[in-house]
């Protein structure tokens, strides 16, 4: 098996945002797009990075997937808003989504914007750091409609998304607080690396088509395919379930019933709660009880093998610093790019290098 390569990170940015241009995507698509999947990888999520490629590849091939779309508003009530985005690239649909929701909540003081029918919008919290740059708090319930991946607690058969739950919390002259996880017990994306990798997957998370513990990533691919388990038992499945209601059901979006599932693409609903921290009042407390609360939680004496108490947010910022000028990847993946360049040269006519012509290594 080839060894994992390092891959320049501007370099690999680039490359994406010619995929996405030769794809058909116009300028501002292609590189929101190629920014946030690099971000992604760069703030060590790669699940939702450079590996997530080929399945959008594989999506527009197939009609799924729809280019250049705009969001259109279907319910407003002011500060209550419900968007259509028409299957349209995530990065770009939900880039519109919390602009119109932070705008909203400017005006307002809050805003509750339900997002429907997009493509994949990847990792959840990139959507929250928007919200933060422009000052504001935000929530989000996120679901995921593709075929069922997640077990409910007590069952062996998949019958929910990874339906990451979200909150992002801005401070004034300090890093924010970004709370940013799947609820099943790993995203489903770090074992479609796993697999790539032809690694096991981490002891725990899966179930083979019987029902038993695996640690084997094929069962999530290859038939007769099992399950992931949910985060913490029974609680990660209530939490996936009520993002399954709140962040679809309850403003038009599906869920991942067999007659809303495609073969190709994955989809998001998200429920997006925006809202200014200043609005309460009680902003200079807000700043002095965080600062003071989180030195006394990082106060904790540390288990033998820990280095360090982190708050949600720290593992991302660590990892940017670390892979500013490279970004590890696995053969596997880089296989995978190769194929999507060579499927969009097919589909377009485009000439674009396979990745490892046109990336540079480092």
């Amino acid at each position: 098996m080839e060894p994992d390569v390092l891959l320049d990170t501007v370099a690999i940015r680039d490359w994406l945002y010619a995929l996405w241009r030769a794809a058909g995507s116009c300028e501002s698509e292609a590189r929101l797009t190629a920014e946030h999947l690099i971000e992604a990888n760069l703030s060590g999520h790669d699940s939702h990075g450079l590996s997530v490629v080929p399945g959008y590849v594989r999506s527009l091939q197939c009609d799924q997937l729809q280019l250049n779309q705009r969001i259109s508003i279907v319910m407003d009530s002011g500060a209550l808003l419900v968007v259509d985005g028409h299957r349209g690239m995530g990065q770009s649909i939900a880039a519109q989504t919390m602009a119109l929701a932070i705008e909203r909540a400017r005006a307002h003081g809050v805003a509750i914007v339900g997002l429907k029918h997009s493509h994949h919008i990847g990792r959840v919290g990139h959507w929250a750091e928007q919200a933060i740059a422009a000052g504001m708090a935000s929530i989000h319930f996120t679901n995921v409609v593709s075929r069922p991946l997640v077990a409910p607690h007590g069952g062996t058969q998949p019958r929910l998304g990874t339906n990451p739950l979200t909150v992002g919390l801005p401070r004034r002259n300090a890093p924010p607080v970004l709370l940013d996880f799947a609820t099943s017990a790993i995203a489903v994306g770090k074992i479609r690396v796993a697999y790539y990798k032809r690694a096991a997957a981490p002891a725990g998370v899966l179930l083979d088509a019987d029902g038993l513990p695996t640690t084997d990533p094929a069962v999530m691919y290859e038939e007769p395919l099992g399950a992931l388990l949910a985060a913490a038992g029974h609680k990660g499945y209530a939490l996936g379930l009520v993002c399954d209601l709140l962040g679809a059901a309850i403003f038009g979006g599906d869920t991942p019933l067999p007659e809303h599932l495609r073969k190709h693409g994955m989809f998001n609903n998200m429920l997006a709660i925006v809202f200014d921290p200043a609005r309460f009042g009680a902003l200079e407390h807000y700043e002095r009880e965080t600062a003071a609360f989180l030195e006394y939680v990082r106060s904790a004496r540390c288990l033998p093998e820990t280095q360090a108490v982190l708050i949600p947010g720290e593992p991302e910022r660590i990892s940017r610093a670390r892979r500013a000028q490279a970004l590890p990847l696995d053969a596997g993946t880089l296989a995978q790019l190769d194929e999507a360049a060579a499927s969009i040269n097919r589909l377009r006519g485009s000439a674009l290098p396979p990745a490892r012509s046109a990336l540079k290594l480092v």
